[in-house]
């Protein structure tokens, strides 16, 4: 099968970004990327496996997480296609790549399941922070703007599970 663009191969960005500022940032966003279908999955996980009095509520709060997750990383693979880059897509790089590790197979207590979300949450946070840092800094400020979005719901969501 003939690719038509191989994975780390760069042809320049359509936005006006210095060519090594939008390889650096993009190298970030795929690192998020990944980390955020790791994150997705997990969110899934939970919503699947959810047992317990709170059962309803729970489960509609990591489905309400998913698709936020999952609205996210779809944003950062455009974002990182429009600085002239192709996401990783394979699994078992995205694995790799995240600085998110997945959790354990097999349910939960509902106690450990938030913990894990929120430890999950903590560590986006810190990463998207010094992501819109270096973003700000090369002065790519639609990638700050987007970020900034993603760090809000972030916060967010770890918030909300500190509540529960």
């Amino acid at each position: 099968m003939e690719k038509l663009r191989e994975k780390n191969q760069y042809q320049g960005n359509p936005v006006g970004l210095p060519d090594n500022v939008a390889q650096d940032i993009a190298r970030d966003l795929d690192r998020h990327l990944a980390s955020s279908i790791v994150l997705f999955h997990q969110y899934h996980k939970h919503h699947w496996l959810v047992e317990g009095p709170q059962f309803r509520d729970l489960h509609l709060f990591f489905k309400e997480n998913y698709s936020q997750v999952h609205e996210q990383f779809d944003a950062i693979a455009e974002r990182m296609t429009a600085l002239g880059l192709v996401p990783t897509c394979m699994l078992e790089n995205m694995s790799r790549l995240a600085y998110l590790s997945q959790e354990p197979e097999g349910v939960l207590r509902i106690r450990e399941a938030l913990e894990m979300d929120l430890q999950a949450e903590r560590s986006v946070i810190t990463e998207l922070r010094q992501t819109i840092r270096k973003a700000n800094d090369f002065q790519d400020y639609a990638t700050k703007s987007l970020l900034e979005g993603f760090l809000i719901k972030a916060e967010a969501r770890a918030d909300n599970i500190h509540h529960f």
